[in-house]
Parts: C-alpha cells; sequence; structure tokens
C-alpha cells in the first residue's frame, strides 16, 4: 500500500477500535496491536499505539468527567506510573508471549468467575494501587491490557459513564508514563510522532460516537457487553501468544 492507503487504513481502524474502547472502555487496543504491528512492524507498532491511547482514553476521560471515581484514579496511578516507566524501559527484553498467555488464561479465569453464582466481594480501593502496577507494567510490554482492570472497576460497582471514564483517567496515567519510558529509551523518532498526530482525529471521533452509544445503554446490558469483550480478549492474548 502507499503511505495514504496505510494511513487511511490505520485511522479507519483508530475510529472503530476507539469506538469499542469507548462503549466497553477496553478493547481497542488489544485488537488494535496486531493492526498496526501489519501496518508499520512492532517496534513502530507498540509506541504509536501508545500515543493514539493518549488522545482515546483523553477523549474517554473528558466526556464522562462527572461521573469519574477520582480516588481510585489516584490510588491506581501510585501503581501504574513507575511500573509503565520499568516495562517501557524493558521491551526489547520481556518474554512477550509467556505474558500474553497469562493475561489471557486471568481473563478467561476472571469471567468464569463473575459468572459462577453469588457475586464476587467489593474490592478496597486499596487494591486498585495493585491492580496499577499490574496493567501499567502488562501494558508497557504488551502494547494494551486493558481487559486486566475491568473486572475489577465492574466489581467495584461501577457501570456505564462512571466505569468508562475512571477506568480511562487510570489508563490516561500509565499511558503517559509509558510515553515518558518510550522517549528515554530513544522509541519515539519521528515517524511515531507524526503517525500518533496523524490518527489522534480518528480516536477523537471514535471515543466521541460510543460515548453517544454508552448513554442509552442498559446497566446489565453494558456489563454483558464488558464480559463479551472480556472472553474475546482473552482468546485473542493466548492465540497471539
Amino acid at each position: 500500500m502507499s503511505p495514504v492507503e496505510t494511513l487511511l487504513v490505520a485511522s479507519a481502524a483508530a475510529f472503530g477500535l476507539a469506538l469499542l474502547s469507548a462503549v466497553t472502555g477496553f478493547g481497542g487496543g488489544v485488537l488494535l496491536l496486531p493492526v498496526f504491528t501489519a501496518l508499520f512492524g512492532l517496534r513502530v507498532a507498540v509506541p504509536v499505539l501508545t500515543l493514539a491511547q493518549l488522545s482515546s482514553n483523553g477523549a474517554r476521560v473528558w466526556l464522562n468527567r462527572r461521573e469519574l471515581c477520582r480516588p481510585l484514579v489516584g490510588r491506581f496511578a501510585v501503581g501504574a506510573v513507575p511500573f509503565a516507566l520499568a516495562g517501557a524501559l524493558l521491551l526489547a527484553h520481556a518474554p512477550l508471549a509467556a505474558l500474553k498467555r497469562l493475561l489471557g488464561v486471568f481473563l478467561l479465569a476472571a469471567v468464569a468467575w463473575r459468572r459462577r453464582g453469588p457475586r464476587p466481594g467489593r474490592p478496597r480501593q486499596r487494591t486498585f494501587t495493585v491492580v496499577g502496577a499490574a496493567s501499567g507494567l502488562g501494558s508497557a510490554l504488551l502494547g494494551s491490557v486493558g481487559p486486566l482492570t475491568a473486572p475489577f472497576f465492574l466489581a467495584y460497582g461501577l457501570t456505564r459513564a462512571g466505569y468508562v471514564g475512571t477506568e480511562a483517567a487510570g489508563a490516561l496515567t500509565l499511558h503517559l508514563a509509558k510515553t515518558a519510558g518510550y522517549a528515554a529509551g530513544g522509541l519515539l523518532d519521528r515517524q511515531v510522532l507524526l503517525l500518533g498526530a496523524a490518527l489522534t482525529p480518528a480516536t477523537l471521533l471514535g471515543a466521541a460516537a460510543g460515548r453517544r452509544i454508552v448513554a442509552r445503554l442498559d446497566d446489565r446490558v453494558f456489563v454483558l457487553l464488558v464480559e463479551v469483550g472480556l472472553l474475546v480478549a482473552g482468546v485473542l492474548f493466548l492465540l497471539g501468544g
């Protein structure tokens, strides 16, 4: 493909998957990474994906700002920021295939655990520091592990706008840390920055479209959509490992 055609395909994928993320709170990065890898190669795809996620998550935070659970965001950031920085610096040396398989098993088990009968206990706020640390490290190494956090935010009782906005705010902190780590590792070259800027309009439009869909969803339908997304993400991680 020509550079223009490549950018059009990447923009279309970024729009569709930003819309998906705006509805379920995650999923865009998991599905977008293989597309970007095919178009740009892995070393470019991971930092470009991070820049696209910055704009997508920033838009979701702004659109759902009135429903944010700010204490959870703070707890999440305490763990996410340092581990995202560490993961970004370790990107070239980590056993990514094994990590992907482990994450896939976790996601499938999380859905089974939620569906086994009694409602899972509500996690304490301090639990989200550990969730943030695991998410920060995994996201820096794998490009996106948004599904990792979903079971915890759902178990806390967040749904729809509160869930989407709070998850996005936590993710925004780790993506900022990852960006700093990639910059320190020399991965943010001119090509990456230009691609990130070019894909920003598509991700913003996708986030806005997804926000309209979320506003019309019933809570039960919303949770079901998230759980289906978790199952799909888990299978993709296992197959892609």
